[in-house]
């Protein structure tokens, strides 16, 4: 049972026990008693984090979006751009596709949403939330360096066998990742512009990508792009 709650703007989780916490991608929505949920919207810059009554932050306090309290444990919400009450626990998520993380993952419905985007290329298509949840920019990267495929490829010209080894690979990845901080993970691809490709030598270069000009991290060697092709598609130096 939560004991105490800030900000006032959630004030009424007082005193009502959680009955489920769900995450889908980047969303988390704690569902309470009374039929009323919590949905936070993580985006690039917030995190939960769970705390022992008493510990230290590892954030300051004025960075906190919102506090839970309860007899055991402090749950804190840092930088989160969005966190409100809603009813509906399931409208915040419902535009999205399958979480990336969950058991069992429905690939074939990834598949299915895949094929239906707009998305004019594989490194835009990773990141389409609508077709598979939780995927962010440091995996697009190292999924498409470890099948070696050009981020640029239309995701036509791939067959669904190839696409479910694509979202595979990128969630294998962010399991085998789920226990150790970014601060430690060794990534091939990402943020090691100019660096050596750690499989075929050529540096490593950085395009931005899609109308977010997301920035793509990839190999010009050993993922389908010989220097001609990138120079045509206007990612040459």
């Amino acid at each position: 049972m939560v004991s105490e709650v800030r900000p006032p703007s959630i004030a009424r989780l007082k005193g009502r026990r959680v009955e489920s916490v769900e995450p889908n991608g980047k969303h988390l929505v704690m569902q309470f008693e009374g039929g009323i949920a919590l949905h936070s919207h993580m985006r690039m810059t917030g995190a939960w984090h769970l705390y022992r009554i008493g510990e230290r932050w590892r954030q300051p306090e004025r960075r906190a979006t919102a506090v839970l309290s309860f007899d055991d444990i402090v749950a804190v919400c840092f930088a989160a751009p969005v966190m409100e009450l809603v009813r509906d626990a399931r409208q915040p998520v419902a535009h999205l596709g399958p979480d990336i993380l969950v058991d069992p993952l429905d690939l074939d419905e990834v598949i299915r949403r895949a094929r239906r985007s707009e998305a004019p290329t594989l490194g835009e298509l990773l990141l389409e939330q609508r077709v598979c949840a939780g995927i962010g920019n440091i995996y697009k990267c190292e999924s498409l360096w470890a099948l070696r495929r050009d981020p640029w490829m239309r995701p036509a010209e791939l067959d669904d066998d190839g696409l479910r080894r694509l979202y595979a690979t990128a969630r294998d990845l962010m399991r085998r990742n789920l226990v150790t901080s970014i601060a430690r993970q060794r990534h091939a691809v990402h943020a090691r512009g100019g660096r050596p490709c750690p499989r075929c030598g050529t540096p490593i270069r950085i395009r931005a990508q899609g109308r977010q000009a997301r920035l793509t991290y990839f190999c010009p060697g050993c993922q389908g792009m010989s220097a001609p092709s990138a120079k045509r598609r206007g990612l040459g130096r």
